[in-house]
């Protein structure tokens, strides 16, 4: 893999750290829901599939 493709990678992680610290969590955390979830939830989950669904596509594309 290339040294381009592995800063990617890590760019993606260091985002993920942020986007799952505690102080952007807590603002996603209220009484809304949505479709029946609650906000929280479904905002860790998004994340999540699209942190997986970005580093897919890093590494299959420059395999």
């Amino acid at each position: 893999m290339k040294k381009r493709h592995e800063q990617k990678l890590i760019l993606l992680s260091i985002g993920l750290m942020l986007a799952f610290s505690i102080p952007v969590s807590l603002l996603f955390n209220s009484e809304q829901e949505v479709l029946g979830y609650p906000l929280l939830l479904v905002y860790l989950f998004a994340v999540w599939a699209a942190s997986i669904v970005i580093a897919f596509v890093i590494v299959k594309r420059y395999e």
